[in-house]
């Protein structure tokens, strides 16, 4: 062989192990604060924040003082109606035709990642490496009925969650493809 051949194969060779590097450190399975972001942000387009996770039944009946106050927020929104029995002192709300969009549950958003803040080391659990996760975030999306005075005032965790400081956790696992949340 001569020398201007060995040359070319050893350039072709450098060339091909940094090129190995490179890819292996934009590998969606590193534990890396870009793949733990692709991975939640992922999983909050499909999942919205929502005043009620659970949802509620309408109509929905209620003597709490506080479940009052957030319910009547929502009237006041024009997303519920409300019928008060006096003399029991209970207060029972039925959905309009506006809150039809959004009852049961009443999302008013979804979550984007702003920063990874700390992760802990992957280790394995029930043969998946999981790693916990602190991010903050922001809320996309938000509705003009949950910008209310009125409606910050009743649902505190929802005026923080909008109000673009708010932060969480979460426990990422990583499959043969990339970063997801274990629910």
């Amino acid at each position: 062989m001569n020398a201007r051949h060995t040359l070319s194969r050893t350039s072709a060779l450098v060339v091909s192990l940094v090129f190995l590097s490179l890819a292996g450190c934009h590998s969606k399975t590193a534990a890396t604060p870009e793949n733990f972001t692709l991975g939640l942000n992922k999983y909050f387009a499909e999942h919205a924040d929502c005043l009620f996770p659970h949802g509620l039944t309408y109509p929905y009946e209620t003597t709490d003082p506080e479940k009052t106050r957030q319910m009547n927020a929502l009237v006041a929104s024009q997303l519920l109606t409300v019928h008060q029995a006096v003399q029991i002192h209970e207060s029972r709300y039925t959905v309009t035709t506006t809150g039809a969009r959004v009852a049961p549950r009443f999302c008013f958003g979804h979550r984007v990642v702003a920063s990874i803040d700390s992760s802990t080391p992957p280790t394995a659990v029930n043969g998946m490496l999981q790693t916990q996760v602190l991010y903050h975030y922001t809320i996309e999306d938000v509705p003009v009925w949950a910008k209310t005075d009125q409606m910050r005032a009743a649902f505190p965790a929802m005026m923080h969650a909008i109000s673009g400081d708010a932060s969480d956790k979460a426990t990422l696992g990583k499959t043969m493809v990339d970063w997801q949340v274990v629910e």
